[in-house]
């Protein structure tokens, strides 16, 4: 799909309780003025389901309110969402970046999968020039593409799981197939647009 094969046969955690709902990550009810926003990176749905699969069978279940996500920023001031549309509509006019899950990214309490997109990269150096300024800290350093199945765990918890999946986690090639633009709301996301990207496919 899009450019995207299966992931590989990495165990998500069989005879293990999976956590949250398919869409309880999503904030529902009127909007709450002032959340922040935060833009996505949008995976294809095989990998997202499979990168899903992994976060709900091994992401404390008590924690585990979102569903797995590329963030590219993660808190920008609301008042700019009109002008943050139209930054990301310009750019969602580009093919779509292509990706590939590498292996895994050890975290001080958990483990993430490691997306790398140079393309990517470059189109979140570029966003965050059009917004310089209103960034966060944690926004202005240089994007390291990942998706987190495995935080506030104990160090030797992370290890173990990281031993367990190392070993059968191959490449996973993909594309990006759009933009997310999110609000953040109390620890759950409202989804405000997902802007797929346009451009010719380069395969």
């Amino acid at each position: 799909m899009n450019g995207s094969r299966s992931p590989g046969p990495v165990d998500a955690g069989a005879g293990r309780k999976l956590s949250r709902a398919a869409g309880d990550w999503i904030a529902t009810g009127p909007r709450q003025p002032g959340a922040p926003l935060l833009v996505t990176a949008e995976l294809p749905p095989d990998v997202l389901a499979w990168a899903d699969a992994l976060r709900r069978a091994h992401y404390p279940p008590e924690r585990n309110r979102l569903r797995a996500h590329v963030t590219l920023f993660h808190a920008l001031p609301p008042s700019i969402e009109a002008e943050l549309l139209q930054v990301l509509g310009d750019l969602a006019r580009e093919a779509p970046p292509p990706a590939r899950i590498a292996g895994l990214m050890k975290l001080d309490q958990g483990t993430a999968l490691t997306v790398e997109s140079p393309r990517l990269v470059a189109l979140h150096a570029r966003i965050a020039e059009r917004m310089h300024g209103l960034l966060t800290h944690q926004d202005t350093r240089e994007l390291r593409p990942h998706v987190t199945i495995q935080n506030k765990v104990a160090p030797l918890a992370a290890k173990a799981l990281q031993a367990q999946l190392a070993p059968a986690l191959q490449p996973v090639p993909f594309h990006f197939r759009g933009f997310g633009l999110y609000a953040w709301e109390e620890g759950l996301w409202r989804p405000i647009r997902i802007m797929a990207f346009r451009g010719a496919f380069r395969g």
